[in-house]
């Protein structure tokens, strides 16, 4: 008894954060998902689909999906990348963002419906990038934050924004930092998180490039629970750091791989995607997502996918969907079991 109390105290870090859970712990957990099935929805007009890292759902059900224009950049290119998808289908509903974007990552559909967009790249002129950007269901642009194609570490530059979400008071969160992806994503300036108002005003930043408390490498995408914790995927630190809405840390989870999206379902489970787990970068752990309860942050499920995408997300029906950035591209449907 006294040495199960000792395992149960290291397994726990502040705010009931899980340390790292044995890797082979996922080879006993259920798949509540059965088998993917890839380039499940179409582009428009037949074309190719480009390259993702995210994939959302609005808040009647819509599901929105990234595609880099037929390749992994949209610099010079006249396709739109952001499209609405019908599930019952694969078609796409709409298509927006035509010419707004270079290497068009995060994604997030806000409680009004609205699309957001964060461009982690920069045109090879210089005009467009860099910035996150809200568009309407039709395309409209309603806001834009950043310097668009300027890269810089202070309040109204990005250095290689990843992703964004709105929380229930229109608070604004970005994270910042792409690694770098030549030609278009450039070496980054600042890696943080970016805290801003609804209307777009500057509140506050945190972190710093590292492998410490509060610091980042490649904060590749954000998820906010009903509590209002803020979980950020540290995707290069192999974790994933939670903060109150002030930036204050709450806990760290290593349980999970290499996550590179999250989806936070309203009964509060997660559902946390790892592209990227080798054995080299990640030992031990397999590509797949992981399912769980946010509370805890105890793994209660593991779909199993050597070529997992980026982004996350669980549809009105049931099913779940992944965003694939690399080899088969698109969107990849896990049919519910």
């Amino acid at each position: 008894m006294k040495f199960w109390l000792q395992i149960a105290a290291i397994a726990m870090l502040p705010g009931g954060a899980l340390a790292q859970t044995p890797p082979q712990a996922a080879a006993g957990l259920p798949a509540p998902f059965g088998p993917p099935a890839y380039n499940w929805a179409a582009a428009p007009g037949g074309g190719a689909w480009g390259s993702t890292a995210s994939i959302e759902r609005g808040p009647h059900g819509e599901i929105w999906a990234i595609g880099r224009c037929g390749a992994n950049n949209c610099d010079g290119s006249d396709l739109p990348p952001v499209f609405q998808l019908d599930l019952a289908t694969g078609k796409t509903i709409k298509a927006i963002g035509q010419g707004l974007f270079v290497f068009p990552h995060g994604l997030h559909v806000d409680r009004h419906g609205n699309v957001w967009v964060t461009d982690s790249g920069i045109a090879k002129d210089g005009t467009k990038g860099l910035q996150v950007i809200e568009l309407s269901p039709e395309g409209k642009v309603l806001m834009r934050l950043g310097t668009a194609g300027k890269q810089g570490a202070d309040e109204t530059h990005f250095s290689s924004p990843t992703d964004v979400i709105t929380a229930p008071n229109g608070d604004i969160y970005v994270s910042d930092g792409h690694s770098p992806i030549p030609p278009a994503v450039p070496a980054p300036t600042a890696v943080r998180i970016m805290k801003f108002s609804k209307d777009g005003k500057f509140l506050k930043q945190w972190g710093s490039e590292g492998s410490g408390p509060v610091q980042f490498s490649n904060p590749h995408a954000l998820a906010l629970d009903a509590k209002g914790r803020l979980f950020v995927a540290d995707r290069g630190n192999n974790r994933t750091q939670i903060f109150d809405s002030e930036g204050n840390l709450l806990g760290e989870w290593k349980q999970l791989g290499r996550p590179s999206g999250y989806y936070i379902d309203a009964k509060g489970s997660f559902y946390s995607i790892d592209a990227d787990s080798t054995d080299k970068l990640n030992p031990g752990f397999p590509k797949g997502i992981w399912i769980g309860d946010v509370a805890t942050g105890k793994p209660t499920g593991f779909v199993p996918d050597d070529n997992a995408g980026e982004g996350v997300v669980i549809g009105p029906d049931g099913n779940m969907y992944g965003a694939v950035n690399v080899a088969p591209h698109g969107i990849t449907k896990y049919p519910k079991r």
